[in-house]
């Protein structure tokens, strides 16, 4: 299932921030869970730019004329079927932002820093349908990030990184 998600990066004085959820405890899938705003390509939708930018809009109200568009981070394909493109939006002011309560139970923003520290990349490992899973974890202030909200960002450190290393 093709979808998007938006990485909204918001400039704050302190450094770079990302806006996260936790999904609503409701949701069909990954209820509870922290992730980007995000979800499944419409017809409708032009582009994955365009579902990322709906989608941040029917989750957070974030107005997608506050939003550079910066360009696409690496896909992510989750055991459940999604094939997931985040899309990078740099966000100067977000202005209101309020969680649609049908999707989305919280909001908070996580340091970029932080989050593309590797020393905040916990590996951990569960069994899942009989094999035995791997995946990412980046514990923040009571929180833990982990799935495809991790793998993504996790996915984002390896394009960066990687390209100034390679010069």
């Amino acid at each position: 299932t093709p979808a998007a998600v938006l990485m909204p990066v918001i400039r704050r004085p302190e450094g770079l921030s990302l806006l996260l959820t936790v999904r609503s405890a409701d949701m069909p899938t990954h209820a509870g869970q922290i992730a980007l705003p995000g979800g499944r390509v419409q017809q409708e939708d032009p582009d994955l730019e365009a579902t990322a930018l709906r989608e941040a809009e029917e989750e957070v109200a974030l107005d997608r004329s506050r939003v550079e568009l910066l360009g696409r981070a690496p896909s992510y394909v989750t055991v459940t079927g999604f094939h997931i493109t985040p899309v990078l939006g740099l966000i100067e002011d977000p202005g209101p932002v309020v969680a649609n309560p049908r999707e989305v139970a919280e909001l908070f923003e996580a340091p970029l820093a932080f989050l593309m520290n590797p020393a905040h990349h916990e590996q951990h490992s569960r069994e899942w349908r009989g094999q035995m899973r791997y995946y990412f974890v980046m514990p923040w202030q009571g929180r833990q990030i982990w799935g495809a909200t991790a793998g993504m960002l996790r996915a984002l450190h390896g394009a960066l990184y990687l390209q100034q290393a390679d010069g």
